[in-house]
């Protein structure tokens, strides 16, 4: 997975640079509230999507964030996004979920994705993130 968001954002200081020992990676996967989803051509991986459960305090709910969710320049527009978001959607069904909700850049090179999820939301809610430090 982190071989293919290291080419897919082509920031592989933030994927490739430092992976996780397997101790790590074992617990994170191992995680019922992480969610970890590869797409291939059989044999070589060309899309990716990493989850979390939230569970919320104010009701007994839960909804799915998409952390992150690339597809390699080779495999764009042949369906591989799509097909991620829908397989996490029957994730979502399967534990329950109410919503399932996702940040995009608003910049202009991240149109292709926000056109993306316009195609599945229901809704599109503009919103500003911060980045706090510890």
């Amino acid at each position: 997975m982190n071989a293919v968001f290291a080419e897919g954002f082509e920031e592989p200081e933030h994927y490739a640079d430092a992976p996780p020992d397997k101790d790590w990676a074992a617990r994170w996967l191992a995680n019922p509230d992480h969610i970890a989803l590869l797409a291939d051509t059989g044999s070589t991986p060309v899309g990716a999507l990493a989850g979390y459960v939230l569970r919320k305090f104010e009701q007994a709910r839960s909804e799915i964030y998409i952390y992150d969710l690339a597809v390699l320049e080779s495999a764009r527009r042949q369906g591989v996004a799509s097909a991620l978001i829908d397989h996490l959607r029957a994730i979502a069904r399967d534990i329950g979920a109410w919503t399932i909700f996702v940040q995009a850049d608003i910049i202009p090179e991240d149109e292709p994705a926000r056109a993306l999820y316009r195609k599945f939301a229901v809704e599109e809610i503009t919103a500003l993130h911060f980045d706090i430090a510890p």
